[in-house]
């Protein structure tokens, strides 16, 4: 039972032996360079997507300092609108109440002046009535020759008829 392949030949360890080195010579020219310079590009490649990826974590963090300021800024700016129409309304609000206090005290001062021209009328109608009557006592007074009793009688009752035309 000689089996060839588990005898020792000196020959074919020197042929393994050269045959390994010629391998491995080629395999170190044209495998593994180019595998090492493809493992470098992979390299270089996740270097600069790590780089890119930071530049775009900062970048969106520079945004999104930008749109919270201007969100801030947005808020204040409508706070100052708010506050700007909110002091319009009131100015606008008092405008509207000095005008109508202006109507009112114009409403008053016509309202004042009817009474006082009524007023006026109404002294001047008694004015006329107790002339009228004076004059109506007068004549009484000629057409009838009267004692001083008569003449304090009718002018009683002239005084009364002027108090009760007046009211």
């Amino acid at each position: 039972m000689n089996n060839p392949l588990v005898q020792v030949d000196p020959g074919l360890y020197i042929w393994t032996i050269l045959t390994f080195l010629v391998l491995l010579t080629l395999l170190a020219k044209f495998a593994w360079r180019p595998l090492l310079q493809s493992l470098a590009a992979r390299e270089e490649t996740i270097r600069k997507s790590l780089a890119d990826a930071e530049k775009a974590r900062v970048e969106l963090e520079r945004l999104n300092q930008q749109s919270e300021a201007i969100i801030r800024q947005a808020r204040v700016e409508g706070e100052q609108i708010i506050g700007a129409s909110r002091a319009d309304a009131e100015r606008l609000r008092g405008e509207l109440r000095e005008k109508a206090r202006a109507e009112a005290d114009g409403i008053i001062k016509n309202a004042e002046r009817q009474i006082q021209l009524e007023t006026a009328r109404a002294l001047q109608q008694i004015r006329n009535e107790a002339a009228d009557l004076s004059v109506a006592i007068a004549s009484k007074l000629i057409k009838k020759n009267i004692t001083r009793e008569d003449n304090d009688k009718l002018i009683q009752e002239a005084l009364s008829q002027l108090s009760v035309s007046k009211n």
